[in-house]
């Protein structure tokens, strides 16, 4: 009887194994989503919340690629995790996308990040209000390069150039699969101005080869030196957020376990270090409070996109 015993109290201190995850980050190397899932999967080690965690890159359509291979390769998989976020919901609407958020598992929204609108360090453009002139003058002579079409930076330029009184469907957006190579077109001079997550642009900014005009927020972000649209005449408040899901048809004690370990995460040391480095804004959100959420943002989305002409 005391085997029995003393079996049972040292398999009770036995801890319980760490999950191995794979995280899928529907967009190339460099952009928000990516940066979103190395930053985990860093912090999920260092943390040992996890011992082994992979990133896969799948970029193409707005994240609605790898969103659709994620929901197809993963059904049951308690290993498997995506990163998405507004830029997704815009893109399953303005793409038709045959797979949206309701085909996986949301599990929380992590971040939020404003949008940041920047010209070349040699552009003769020094002011948003110097922008939004040209804009108002020849909305096409103005190109934005920003994310994918449907995303963040597609609504916001489509909002600035509503707020300046020109018509948003005559705007000139070059859409890009990743920051990384958005980025490249802004420094190579092959476009007016670049929008994007304050974070893509804030290293180059820092360094004097991107010249930051404005920001998405309601007020000054501390330790920004550039006005907000709304100071600048421009009534647009915009903030991108990214989000983790898992796979579909997970148990209830699967999605209970992944929810565990993403708010051990996002209350880790680590974790909040790298949003403060990043310049990212704690938005944690779980359960069915981020699901009611996820709903009402998504309708809202879909509105935003039908008045500046994306969606019918």
């Amino acid at each position: 009887m005391k085997r029995f015993v003393l079996a049972a109290l040292l398999a009770s201190a036995v801890p319980a194994f760490a999950a191995d995850y794979t995280i899928i980050a529907p967009a190339n190397p460099g952009g928000g989503w990516d940066q979103t899932a190395r930053t985990m999967q860093a912090v999920l080690q260092e943390e040992g919340i996890s011992d082994s965690v992979q990133v896969q890159n799948v970029p193409g359509a707005g994240g609605t690629i790898g969103l659709s291979q994620f929901a197809s390769q993963n059904k049951g998989n308690p290993n498997a995790l995506i990163v998405g976020g507004y830029v997704m919901v815009g893109a399953i609407l303005t793409n038709h996308s045959p797979v949206s958020l309701a085909d996986v598992t949301p599990i929380a929204r992590l971040t939020g990040e404003y949008e940041a609108i920047v010209v070349p360090a040699a552009s003769d453009i020094e002011t948003i209000d110097q922008l939004v002139e040209k804009l108002k003058a020849d909305p096409g002579s103005v190109s934005w390069a920003g994310g994918s079409a449907g995303g963040t930076d597609h609504i916001g330029a489509g909002l600035i150039a509503k707020a300046a009184g020109v018509d948003p469907t005559r705007i000139n957006y070059i859409a890009y699969s990743g920051g990384g190579e958005a980025l490249a077109a802004i420094l190579g001079n092959q476009v007016t101005a670049g929008i994007s997550s304050l974070g893509e642009f804030q290293a180059q900014v820092e360094a004097g080869t991107l010249r930051l005009l404005a920001v998405s927020s309601p007020e000054r972000i501390e330790g920004v030196d550039a006005p907000t649209l709304i100071e600048s005449g421009l009534d647009v408040n915009l903030q991108n957020w990214r989000m983790v899901a898992a796979g579909p048809d997970i148990s209830d004690e699967q999605k209970a376990a992944i929810t565990a370990d993403i708010e051990t995460l996002v209350k880790s040391e680590g974790w909040q270090k790298q949003l403060a480095d990043k310049g990212w804004t704690d938005t944690y959100l779980a359960g069915d409070a981020f699901d009611a959420q996820l709903a009402e943002d998504t309708a809202a989305t879909e509105a935003i996109l039908k008045d500046i002409g994306l969606v019918k």
